[in-house]
Parts: C-alpha cells; sequence; structure tokens
C-alpha cells in the first residue's frame, strides 16, 4: 500500500474529533438567517487520518456532515517505530503553513489546535510542530493535512529506488 493515498474507511475503526464550528449568519429581508459549519477530523489512532467539512442549519447536522466527508478522505500516514514521522516536511494550504519535524521518544506532541488534533487521532505521539501564516483553522487544516500526504515510508522509497537490504543499511 502506497503511504498518503485514499483507503476505506468502512474496515477502520475511527474515531471523530470537532475541531471548529464557526455560525454564519446570512442577512435577509425578514432578519438573519443563522447556519453552522464545522471541521472534523476521525482517524483509528494508527496511522489512518481524514478530515471534513460540513455545512448545515443544526450544529449535530453539520458534525455529521463533516464526519462523513472525512471518512470519504482518509489518508494513510506513515509512522516510524519511535511514534514520530520519517522525515521534515512543510504542508502549505493558501496562505497558511504547517512545518512538521520528527521528535525523539518522550517529546509528545508540540502542537496547538488543529495540528494537535490531526496528529493525535493519526496516532502520532513525537512531533514538533509551528504553524506560519495565517491562523485560521481551514487554511491549518489543509496545510497539515498537506504535509502528512507528503510523506512515505523510508523503506518503501528505498524499494522504489531498487536498493536491496544490504545497501539500505550504508
Amino acid at each position: 500500500m502506497a503511504y498518503g493515498r485514499e483507503e476505506k474507511a468502512e474496515n477502520l475503526d475511527l474515531e471523530d474529533t470537532v475541531i471548529d464550528i464557526n455560525r454564519v449568519a446570512k442577512v435577509v429581508k425578514g432578519g438573519r438567517r443563522f447556519s453552522f459549519g464545522a471541521i472534523v477530523v476521525v482517524g483509528n489512532g494508527d496511522g489512518y487520518v481524514g478530515v471534513g467539512y460540513g455545512k448545515a442549519q443544526e450544529v449535530p447536522e453539520a458534525i455529521r456532515k463533516g464526519t462523513q466527508q472525512a471518512r470519504k478522505d482518509i489518508t494513510e500516514v506513515p509512522i516510524v517505530d519511535d511514534g514520530t514521522i520519517p522525515f521534515e516536511v512543510i504542508g502549505e494550504h493558501n496562505s497558511g503553513e504547517v512545518l512538521l519535524k520528527p521528535a525523539g521518544p518522550g517529546t509528545g506532541v508540540i502542537a496547538g489546535g488543529p495540528v494537535r488534533a490531526i496528529l493525535e487521532s493519526a496516532g502520532i505521539s513525537n512531533i514538533l510542530t509551528k504553524s506560519i501564516g495565517s491562523n485560521t483553522p481551514h487554511n491549518v487544516v489543509g496545510a497539515t493535512m498537506n504535509g502528512l500526504r507528503e510523506l512515505w515510508d523510508p523503506d518503501e522509497y528505498r524499494r522504489r529506488l531498487g536498493q536491496t537490504q544490504d545497501e539500505q543499511s550504508m
């Protein structure tokens, strides 16, 4: 299985976490109409994570739609032995950037808000992050997911290069 590709959510035991709920008011002739948008992350804590956005007239319906969208967007994330990512990466989305940097055992998840929710749902336990640029949840979530999708498993990468096991240990 290639990393960073979609996976079927039906056979995974996923837990959902609401990252952000946004209330939007539309002014019409008779007053204001309110709707709600929810950003939801789902993950199994073992390398699979997805993010979705749902919008509806009521909060529970927006969360349900966001969860449904997130289950369609499942991505596999490579996690190396000590619960971190294989290499440093910068994810970009619109004007937001997120730096994801591997960390040693015992470091924990050094991240804030939306980035922490995504990384914990993916099952990453040791990582350093820095959000650069826009700090809106939509941009930070998009940048984090972009960074996670750019990651590849080192063994899979070496295999694609055609290296044997002896060459890998050099």
